[in-house]
C-alpha cells in the first residue's frame, strides 16, 4: 500500500494492509483506497453527526414580554429582555425576585390577597416604585443593604432565603392590603433557588427558580386565549394568566405540542404544562376574586390526560413552562421556531 494509505489507516488507528513486494494487480489498490475511504467517511460521519444542525420550522411570532417582579403583583410589558437561567428580566427589573411574605416567612399571594394584582411596579433610575389605589408610592433602592436581614421563606412547602426590603415596604404592603404584618423580600442572584425536582418531580430538567411558581419562563399563544373566550360569557384578558412569552400566529394550544424553541438566540425546553388554580379567577383590573371563572370553564375541557393524572391532578392545563438551555436576549416581533431533531 502506499504511503499516503498506511498514514491515514493509522490515524484511524486501523493496522496497516501487509501485501507482498510482487506486482500487485490493479483491483488490489483500488479495494485499498475504497477502505480507507469508507473508514474515513465512517469517522467523518460519526464526527458530524452531534454537529448537525436542527432543523427550525417557525410556528410563531412573540407578541408580548412580560416581567412580573412580584408574585402576584402587575407585570411589566417590555418590548425587549435578556433571558436569564432564572427567568426574564430588563435593567433591574427581574421576573419575581420580589415576594410578600408573612412575619413568619410563608409566601402571600393573590390567592389569599386579591388585591396584590392591583400593585404596580416600575423602574425609575436606580429605584423601584410601588404603586397601588389609595396609598402614595413607595419607593425602594433596587440593591438593598446587605445589612437588611435574610428571612426564611416558604413557597409550596420549599424553603428559600430573601433579603428584607425594609420596614417602610412592610408598612406600605401592610396598610394596602389592610391585614396583618407583612414583610417583602428580594431574591439576590448569589441565593440558591428551589430545584425543579423539588417542584415536580416530572421535571427533567436540573434548573433552579427564584419565587415563580414552578419555572423560568411561561408560554401562552393568543389563540389559546381566544378559543377560552369564545366559552365564556365574560371575557378574561391575557394578564389574568401572566404569561411571560405570548405568542401569535399559531392555533390554538399548538404550545402543547412545542418540545424545545429558538426564540431570538435563546434556546427553551418545555418542563411541563401549566396547572391552573384560582389565582386564575382574580380580576387584574379590580382585585376581586371570583372563585368560579374561568377555572371551571377551563375543567370543563383542558384537563389532562389519565396518564398524568398523577402530575396534574385535577388542575386544568393552560400555557406551557419552560426551562432556559441557553440564555441570551429577545423582543417583540422575533419569529418563535421549533427546533427539530
Amino acid at each position: 500500500m502506499g504511503a499516503a494509505g498506511s498514514s491515514a489507516l493509522a490515524r484511524l488507528g486501523l493496522p496497516a494492509l501487509r501485501l507482498p513486494a510482487q506486482p500487485r494487480p490493479a483491483w488490489l489498490g483500488v479495494a485499498a483506497l475504497g477502505l480507507v475511504a469508507v473508514a474515513l467517511g465512517t469517522v467523518v460521519w460519526r464526527q458530524a453527526r452531534p454537529r448537525r444542525r436542527r432543523r427550525l420550522q417557525q410556528v410563531g411570532t412573540v407578541s408580548e414580554l412580560w416581567i412580573y417582579p412580584v408574585k402576584s403583583c402587575k407585570g411589566v410589558s417590555v418590548s425587549e429582555a435578556q433571558c436569564t437561567a432564572m427567568g426574564l428580566c430588563r435593567g433591574h427589573l427581574r421576573d419575581r425576585f420580589w415576594l410578600v411574605i408573612k412575619e413568619d416567612g410563608h409566601m402571600v399571594t393573590a390567592r389569599q390577597e386579591p388585591r396584590l394584582v392591583l400593585v404596580s411596579v416600575t423602574c425609575e433610575d436606580d429605584c423601584l416604585v410601588f404603586r397601588a389605589p389609595d396609598v402614595d408610592p413607595l419607593v425602594l433602592e433596587s440593591k438593598l443593604p446587605s445589612s437588611n436581614a435574610l428571612h426564611d421563606c416558604r413557597i409550596f412547602g420549599l424553603d428559600i432565603k430573601g433579603r428584607d426590603c425594609g420596614d417602610a415596604a412592610a408598612q406600605w404592603f401592610t396598610k394596602f392590603l389592610k391585614t396583618d404584618a407583612l414583610r417583602l423580600v428580594q431574591f439576590e442572584k448569589n441565593m440558591k433557588g428551589r430545584e425543579a425536582k423539588d417542584i415536580f418531580a416530572s421535571i427533567v430538567q436540573n434548573y433552579q427558580i427564584a419565587y415563580p411558581d414552578c419555572s423560568p419562563i411561561m408560554i401562552l399563544s393568543e389563540a389559546s386565549l381566544a378559543d377560552l373566550n369564545a366559552r365564556l360569557e365574560k371575557k378574561v384578558k391575557m394578564d389574568q394568566f401572566r404569561p411571560n412569552v405570548v405568542v401569535t400566529g399559531c392555533d390554538a394550544f399548538e404550545e402543547d405540542t412545542w418540545d424545545e424553541l429558538l426564540i431570538g438566540n435563546v434556546e427553551m425546553k418545555k418542563a411541563l404544562s401549566c396547572p391552573r388554580c384560582i389565582m386564575t379567577t382574580v380580576d387584574p383590573d379590580t382585585g376581586v376574586i371570583d372563585r368560579k371563572e374561568p377555572l371551571e370553564t377551563l375543567k370543563s375541557y383542558r384537563l389532562c390526560d389519565p396518564s398524568e393524572k398523577q402530575i396534574y391532578k385535577s388542575s386544568p392545563l393552560f400555557g406551557v413552562y419552560y426551562a432556559v438551555e441557553k440564555i441570551g436576549s429577545l423582543k417583540v416581533g422575533d419569529p418563535v421556531y421549533l427546533m427539530v431533531q
